[in-house]
This record gives structure tokens, sequence and C-alpha cells, in this order.
């Protein structure tokens, strides 16, 4: 299993879950720095240290039967579009096609609701061209995941996340916040499957897939 964004909200969720799980062999967490607690992790978990410009240096890497890509940022990290979109598009879909040539499988992806290649909005947009891309590659089996507002501990504070958790409740499932855990509960069980084609994971989906957090 080959693990990038072992360091996000999502992507680290998905290292604890993976760690504990007996059925996995290996896990690669794709880094561009050490994992946090890394000592607490079993030894099935082995960090590479990338460089992202330069992900075809380590073909070896990406020799795996199955790639979860919870790499991600926002425009206000990111600081301009072009380098949100070079961590949002171009940097998943080089791993997805390496590890395609090295026989992965299956492909998993932390998307988001709202994704569309023709929206007006550029996050949006940036989402769904991923999605086609992916698509387009053909993989066995692809399974996406659209989650609405993620919830979790951050390192940072923001008004949006806290705003949707107060509000949440409000909402219909199809639009409720959930929490990291919980995608990434729904990412390893679906890593767990043997369906082959193209697996959307609606948020409501998602809920529904994984215990609350």
């Amino acid at each position: 299993m080959l693990l990038a964004g072992a360091t996000g909200l999502v992507g680290g969720a998905c290292l604890r879950l993976l760690a504990q799980d007996d059925t996995v062999a290996q896990v690669r967490a794709l880094v561009r720095r050490p994992l946090p607690d890394a000592g607490a992790y079993r030894a099935r978990v082995v960090q590479c240290m990338a460089d992202f410009e330069a992900l075809d240096r380590h073909p070896e890497w990406f020799r795996c039967d199955q790639v979860i890509c919870a790499l991600g940022t926002t425009m206000r990290t990111a600081g301009s579009s072009v380098a949100f979109r070079r961590v949002d598009y171009d940097y998943p879909l080089t791993i997805a096609k390496l590890a395609l040539t090295q026989g992965a499988s299956h492909f998993l992806l932390v998307s988001s609701m709202g994704a569309d290649l023709q929206s007006a909005n550029f996050y949006y947009r940036v989402k769904g061209e991923l999605e086609e891309a992916l698509r387009a590659l053909g993989y066995a089996s692809l399974t996406i995941a659209r989650p609405s507002l993620l919830l979790g501990k951050r390192a940072e504070w923001r008004w949006g996340e806290e705003l949707g958790r107060r509000m949440g409740r409000l909402l219909p499932g199809c639009w409720r916040p959930v929490s990291a855990v919980q995608v990434a509960a729904a990412l390893v069980a679906a890593a767990g499957s043997s369906e082959v084609g193209v697996r959307l994971l609606e948020n409501a989906a998602i809920r529904k897939m994984a215990l609350p957090a």
C-alpha cells in the first residue's frame, strides 16, 4: 500500500488505521517531512521522504497494489492558483501514473463534494479535472471519495470549520460535515473491497460506511 499525504488530516487518519491492520503487509508513506510520532507506528510503515518535483527518481516506491492519495492544500496555504493546482492536480496525477506503470490496480482519491470539471469555482474545477484524468488512466479499480467539510484536529484554527461544526447538524446528511476519521475509515474499507470499476463515495455514503468519530 502506498499512502500519499500521510501528514495531513485524512492521510494521518488513514495511516493510523493501516498501521494497525494486520492484512496490510507494508505501508509506504510518501511524505515531504518526517511523520509526527513515527515511533508510535509499527515496523510495517516505511517513510519515503520525497521531492514531489522528482517522484520518478524512485520507481521502487510505487511498486504496490493500491494507492490512497490524500494530498491537498488550500488556496490560502498554497498562495496562488498555480501552486494550488500543482499540489491538488499535478502531484496526485503523477503518483497515479507512476504507480500504474509499477503494477498498481486500485487508486483511491480524497476529492471533494462539488468536484466538477465544468465548475466556475476554481477549487471544484481542479478537483473535477483530476477525477476525469484519473478515469482516463484505466485503473482496474478507482475509488473517489467526495467528502463535505472535513472536521478534525488541525494545527491551525479555521473559522469556516468551526462554523461548519456548529451548523452541521442543521444540514441534510448529504451536506453535513464529516470527520477525517470517517473519511479515512471509508477509504480503508474500500481498499479492502475487490470491486472493479469506478466507485464514487459521496458524502452521505461516507457517513454510512464509517462509524461516527
